[in-house]
């Protein structure tokens, strides 16, 4: 095989090797989307739980298995972040609108990410194949290089007479 296959062998197999990186970010990606995703699923069914007129002793959790016991009161909003860290209070029925826009967007970026993610593997896949198939005729061409036993016997048959040197002779054409 020529030094050109070889490369080409190279590349194909450096080229499905970043697909695997590239896929494997992407799962990561999707993962932390997904979590964000139920995070913002749960705020908006526990915003919708609560009463138009407001609620006595709610916990609130602030993290770390930690909760504190507050009254809401009635038409109370919501502070959410509007983007750039920047929050502002709104109307919760206006905090569950946000949030389900940004889970819907959510869900179209990770539609975008396993159609990305379908097409890397199908490449993979694809290049995959094309190194086996060379690597296959690699293999066969490297096993018809290899000269049969008997010929390598018989080129060394100990019948065939050697010719010997020596030593401090000049070398002739024949050395």
């Amino acid at each position: 095989m020529s030094a050109v296959d070889k490369s080409e062998l190279q590349r194909i197999a450096q080229q499905v090797e970043l697909n695997r990186q590239r896929m494997e970010s992407i799962e990561q990606q999707m993962s932390r989307l997904e979590q964000i995703r139920i995070e913002q699923l749960q705020t908006i069914e526990t915003l919708s739980a609560i009463p138009d007129s407001g609620a006595k002793g709610a916990m609130i959790p602030l993290g770390s298995g930690v909760q504190i016991v507050a009254d809401i009161p009635s038409k109370t909003g919501a502070v959410i972040d509007i983007g750039s860290r920047v929050q502002a209070e709104k109307p919760i029925s206006e905090a569950i609108e946000i949030l389900t826009q940004r889970t819907e967007e959510i869900l179209e970026l990770m539609n975008k990410m396993k159609m990305e993610f379908s097409a890397i593997e199908e490449t993979t896949i694809s290049l995959a194949n094309v190194f086996n198939e060379q690597m296959t005729t690699l293999q066969s061409e490297n096993i018809e290089e290899i000269p049969d036993k008997k010929e390598v016997l018989q080129d060394n048959s100990p019948n065939k007479p050697r010719k010997k040197r020596k030593r401090g002779t000049e070398l002739t054409l024949d050395d």
